[in-house]
């Protein structure tokens, strides 16, 4: 079974693509895969194995 995580990205104006790169890498430790990410940035779509 999968849990997913959305979230909404708060990136600022500068460093938009370096603070992207942090968040993508704090979920990954955590165990988080990237589904989605939609055209704007706005959100970003994890999801992970619930039993692991």
């Amino acid at each position: 079974m999968k849990e997913y995580k959305v979230v909404q990205m708060k990136l600022g104006l500068r460093n938009r693509v370096k603070n992207l790169e942090d968040l993508l890498n704090q979920y990954a430790r955590e165990g988080w895969r990237v589904v989605e990410i939609p055209s704007g940035w706005q959100i970003v779509l994890f999801e992970r194995d619930k039993n692991r």
